[in-house]
C-alpha cells in the first residue's frame, strides 16, 4: 500500500489509545499494514508507561509514517494536548477527540493517508462539550461536504460472517419508525450495492431487507409498513436491476443458513441491524461508513471506560478495522 492509514485518538480516556498501542506492539507478527496515530505524543507515552509496554515512538508528518512504522509508532500531531485520565474523562477530551477526527479527514482528503481509521468516541462527553451530531458517521458526512452539499453517509457494520446496515442510524426508535420512508431505503440500497461492488469486489451483490414489524407484519394484520413503505422500495430496487428480497421477518433472518443467501442484510432501524452482528461476531465486526468520498473502518465497540488503561482491551475489532480499510483502500476503484 502506496499511503499509511490515519488511526484517530478516539476518547482520550477510553481504550482507543490502549488498542492503538496494542496493535502496533503486533503489527510484524499480524502484517498489518502501516498507520499513524493521530493525537499528542507525551499524552500516548503517558498511556503506554501506564500500560506498563515499552513502546517506541516518533512524532513525524503523515508522508514519513511509512519510513518509520516498522520501527516506531508513528504520532502526527493534532496540535490538541490530552491529558485525561484513564477511565476519566476531562475538558480536554473532546477537543482532542474532534480534532483527530478533523485532521484524519483532511489528511485523507489531501492524499497524505488512504483510508480513516476511528477509535471509539464517547457521545456523552462530546455533546456535554457542544457535539451537535449524533455520532461519527453524520459528522464524517459533514466533513466530507462539498458544495454546502452533505453526502448520505451509510452505516455499515462487516464481519466475515455478517455484513448489516441500519436504514435509520442514531435515532430513537419512536423516530426512527416516523422518518423511514421507501425513498430512504431505495437511497440507501443504492449506496450499499455501489460500495459492495467498488469497495468489497462484488459483481452482483445480494440485499435482503428485513421488515419492520414482527413476522414482517403478518399481511398487515401486525402493522402495515412493510406494505406501504418497505415492499414499494424492494420494488423499485428491483426495477433498477439490484438483487434484493424482503421484507423479510427480523428473526429469521440472521442464522447460518439465511446469512448464506445474502451479502448484506438491510434493516428499519439500529438495534434490528447491530444485535444480530454483534451477537454473531463482536471481537471481529468493523464499522465501516460508505457514500462518503473517503474510506472509514472502526472498531465495531466503545470507549470501555472501566478498562482503560488495564491492558485488557482487546485490539481484534481494530486489526480487523485495519485490515479492512487496507483492502477497501487496495481495490482497482478504490
Amino acid at each position: 500500500m502506496a499511503k499509511p492509514l490515519a488511526l484517530t485518538l478516539g476518547e482520550p480516556a477510553g481504550i482507543g489509545p490502549d488498542i492503538a498501542i496494542a496493535a502496533w506492539l503486533r503489527r510484524t507478527e499480524l502484517g498489518l499494514p502501516p498507520f499513524y496515530l493521530l493525537g499528542d505524543g507525551d499524552f500516548i507515552g503517558m498511556r503506554a508507561k501506564a500500560l506498563g509496554v515499552e513502546v517506541k515512538l516518533a512524532e513525524v508528518r503523515a508522508e514519513q509514517a511509512l519510513d518509520i512504522f516498522a520501527d516506531a509508532l508513528p504520532i502526527v500531531a493534532t496540535g490538541i494536548a490530552a491529558s485525561a485520565r484513564p477511565g476519566y474523562p476531562d475538558s480536554t477530551s473532546a477537543p482532542a477527540a474532534i480534532a483527530s477526527i478533523r485532521r484524519a479527514v483532511d489528511d485523507v482528503i489531501a492524499g497524505r493517508a488512504a483510508a480513516v481509521v476511528t477509535n471509539p468516541i464517547a457521545k456523552s462527553v462530546l455533546y456535554r462539550a457542544g457535539f451537535e451530531h449524533p455520532g461519527h458517521t453524520e459528522f464524517l458526512a459533514e466533513l466530507a461536504a462539498t458544495g454546502g452539499r452533505h453526502p448520505q453517509a451509510v452505516m455499515m457494520l462487516w464481519s466475515p460472517a455478517l455484513a448489516v446496515v441500519p436504514v435509520t442510524i442514531h435515532q430513537s426508535l419512536r423516530d426512527a419508525i416516523a422518518g423511514l420512508t421507501s425513498e430512504l431505503i431505495v437511497t440507501t440500497a443504492r449506496i450499499v450495492v455501489a460500495d459492495l461492488k467498488t469497495r468489497f469486489g462484488l459483481a452482483r451483490p445480494r440485499l435482503a431487507v428485513s421488515g419492520l414489524n414482527p413476522h414482517a407484519g403478518e399481511d398487515g394484520t401486525l402493522g402495515v409498513e412493510e406494505q406501504t413503505i418497505i415492499a414499494p422500495a424492494i420494488a423499485a430496487l428491483r426495477n433498477e436491476g439490484v438483487d434484493v428480497r424482503g421484507p423479510l421477518p427480523a428473526d429469521t433472518m440472521f442464522h447460518a443458513a439465511a446469512r448464506a443467501t445474502y451479502d448484506c442484510a438491510l434493516c428499519m432501524y439500529h438495534d434490528q441491524a447491530l444485535i444480530p452482528i454483534k451477537t454473531v461476531a463482536f471481537d471481529d465486526a468493523v464499522n465501516v461508513t460508505l457514500g462518503l468520498p473517503f474510506i472509514r473502518t472502526s472498531p465495531d465497540h466503545g470507549t470501555a471506560f472501566d478498562i482503560a488503561g488495564t491492558g485488557r482491551a482487546n485490539p481484534s475489532s481494530l486489526i480487523a478495522a485495519l485490515r479492512l480499510a487496507a483492502r477497501m483502500a487496495a481495490a482497482p476503484a478504490a
